[in-house]
């Protein structure tokens, strides 16, 4: 194996998580509908909040990655949901979808051997494919880690 191809596993290993923390399904998967948009005493979200938050940044983070003419979100508030809790069951499975669809797309972009991991974004300011993957991977770490914790608050994390 060359080193190109070495480096695209080793991406895709730490954009699907499971060697130094707990994956997406694991943490995701089995959340009870009725604990959804508790926010935890103490914290600052619900698992809901945290679930919208990490689709909605890491689909921004993809299309800035592919969109010659992407358009920036408004922060904070396009990358937060406005209420706790989803407004329906099937919310829920979509946001969780469509999370997943775009994990599954930036993992296309970073096996693609067209593309360049180290070629600077032309619309952007130094990005690199590289650096986006690995940020998608960190912020999902981050946000999975508060999600155990809500769960934890709770009393809903079994691992």
């Amino acid at each position: 194996m060359n080193t190109d191809e070495s480096l695209r596993k080793h991406l895709i290993e730490l954009l699907e998580g499971g060697h130094a923390h707990a994956t997406f399904d694991q943490v995701i998967g089995d959340i009870p509908a009725k604990f959804r948009g508790e926010i935890p005493n103490g914290l600052s979200h619900s698992a809901w909040m945290l679930l919208e938050h990490m689709r909605v940044a890491q689909w921004d983070i993809l299309d800035f990655s592919r969109n010659a003419n992407y358009k920036a979100l408004k922060w904070p508030d396009d990358y937060w949901p406005k209420n706790a809790a989803p407004t329906s069951a099937l919310a829920w499975e979509k946001s969780i979808e469509r999370f997943r669809n775009d994990l599954e797309a930036m993992k296309k972009l970073v096996t693609d051997p067209k593309t360049d991991l180290f070629a600077k974004l032309p619309w952007g300011d130094g990005q690199t494919i590289l650096r986006e993957a690995m940020l998608v991977a960190d912020h999902n770490a981050h946000h999975l880690g508060q999600l155990i914790d809500v769960r934890r608050l709770l009393g809903i994390w079994k691992q």
